[in-house]
Parts: C-alpha cells; sequence; structure tokens
C-alpha cells in the first residue's frame, strides 16, 4: 500500500493496520506537503513523511516497518528528476532503507515545448541513473497523465539506453485510464526489463456537464477497483504472461468506503486475482 492513499493514519497507525489486513510491505510517501489543517490525500497527509530532515526520520521507519514485519517496496517520492539535490538524497536513503527502489518524477506538462522538456528530461535522468548505480538502487518514472511520460511508449523513448539494473517504469493501470492508455501485453513486451514496479487503482470516466455547443463534458475520476474501467482480472493475467513477479502497490483515491474497509476489501481482491 502507498501511503498516499492512508491519509488517516500515522505511520505507526499504518503498518500496523496493513500487517494485520494481510499486506507484505509499506511503499512511504516523502514529500514536503501542505499543512492546511485539513487530512486529505495530498495535503495533510498523517502517513506522509517530510523531505525536510528526512535522514533523521530513517531509523524510526525502518523500525516501524521491521517491527510490523512488513518489508518497504520502495519509497514513492515527488523530486523531479532536475531537482538534483533532493533526488541524491531520495536515493541514498532508499539505500539506507533496503527498499532497494523510488519514484523519481519527470517533468510535468506545463506549456513549455514538449520536445524540449523530454530532451532536458533525457539528460537528467541519464544523471540519475548514475546515481543510482551509485546508491546501488533504482529510480523509477511512473507513467502519470500530464507528465512527459503519460504512456509506456513514451516511457521508453526516455529510458532507451540506460542500464535497467539501475532505472525502470512503475506501471500504473489507473492513470492510464486517464492519458497513455495501451494494449497491457504489448506494453510490458515494450518496456521488457525497464518494467520494473507496478501500481494499481482505477478510474471511472463520468459526464459532468454540457458544454455550450451541447457536446457532453467528461470527466475522469478515482473509483472502487472493482468498479472502474480498468479490467483487473486481464491486467494481472497480462502481468502473469509476462513474467512479471515484482511488487504490486495499491494506492485506491476513492472514499466511498472507509479506509479500513477498503484497505481489507482491496488487499483480499487483488490477492485473489494475483492468484
Amino acid at each position: 500500500m502507498f501511503t498516499a492513499s492512508t491519509p488517516d493514519w500515522t505511520p505507526a497507525e499504518t503498518v500496523a493496520r496493513l500487517a494485520a489486513a494481510g499486506a507484505d510491505g509499506v511503499e512511504w510517501r516523502v514529500t514536503d506537503q501542505v499543512d492546511d489543517g485539513t487530512v486529505g490525500f495530498w495535503a495533510g497527509n498523517r502517513a506522509t513523511w517530510p523531505l525536510t530532515g528526512l535522514e533523521e526520520r530513517l531509523p524510526e521507519m525502518a523500525r516501524l516497518v521491521r517491527d510490523a514485519g512488513l518489508a518497504c517496496s520502495a519509497i514513492g517520492g515527488y523530486a523531479r528528476c532536475y531537482q538534483h539535490e533532493d533526488v541524491d538524497r531520495l536515493l541514498a536513503a532508499t539505500a539506507a532503507l533496503g527498499a532497494e527502489r523510488v519514484r523519481v518524477m519527470v517533468p510535468a506538462l506545463n506549456g513549455s515545448s514538449y520536445p524540449a522538456l523530454f530532451e532536458e528530461a533525457r539528460k537528467d535522468y541519464a544523471w540519475v541513473a548514475e546515481r543510482a548505480a551509485h546508491h546501488g538502487v533504482k529510480a523509477l518514472v511512473e507513467l502519470h497523465h500530464q507528465t512527459i511520460c503519460a504512456s509506456a511508449s513514451a516511457a521508453l523513448r526516455l529510458l532507451d539506453g540506460l542500464d535497467p539494473a539501475h532505472v525502470g517504469v512503475i506501471h500504473d493501470a489507473g492513470n492510464l485510464l486517464i492519458e497513455g492508455q495501451e494494449e497491457y501485453r504489448s506494453a510490458f513486451a515494450m518496456l521488457g526489463p525497464y518494467l520494473a514496479h507496478v501500481h494499481v487503482k482505477n478510474v471511472a470516466w463520468r459526464q459532468t456537464g454540457r458544454r455550450e455547443d451541447g457536446s457532453a463534458v467528461w470527466s475522469a475520476e478515482w473509483a472502487p477497483l472493482r468498479d472502474g474501467l480498468a479490467d483487473l482480472g486481464e491486467y494481472f493475467g497480462a502481468l502473469r504472461e509476462h513474467g512479471y513477479d515484482g511488487w504490486v502497490t495499491l494506492e485506491d483515491f476513492s472514499t466511498a468506503l472507509p479506509l479500513e474497509e477498503r484497505t481489507r476489501d482491496n488487499l483480499a481482491y487483488v490477492r485473489a486475482l494475483a492468484g
């Protein structure tokens, strides 16, 4: 479970409840977040570790995971590949925790020239690969809408020629329903050794209004795993056919069920799908 999706729980509560629900690991969210007095996925998330002062918190992070009988599947970082100082700190922290993998984000689409953004990101990720090798860990590009790597094809272009021992891709079935969807088997085959991690959530598109010309307006909303557009049974079947045997991290941002209930239900559902 990625702790972005467990905002109500402290780190200690998170690992205890994940262990009780039958999880194998936890993926810590690490970022300096906004604290506006509310509790939510992206602000006021109680299961988030701040990047500021991270090094001093590593022993506690490791102890909580160890005492709960879990593993740390990865670090969910928010530093982008051009933020070299923060990236290197996350790589070092990942090595210290024995987590092996850390998300290093790519540039968001910001109205700049896509070719220029992509060219600079290629240079930055070459640097990231070198630093990941230095620390003995792997940096992960997440397929994410509204970034330069919304699809497997784009991520392969970014990483092509870099050592897959130290860079890889997070395939995310939910994000791809918003932008970048490619047939699962083709995408996995395309990524080959770069397929390094999997995130699972789901999305539903709903009609939310009409424009002045009468055409429909559609919006993507996070949905419970069983209720979204992604056929997760097919997804896990394609992962098995490909031979994927790595981590599968849940990050359900729907709120139809209370957090503890949806955590238990999601773990049971995905375990059944994974066989």
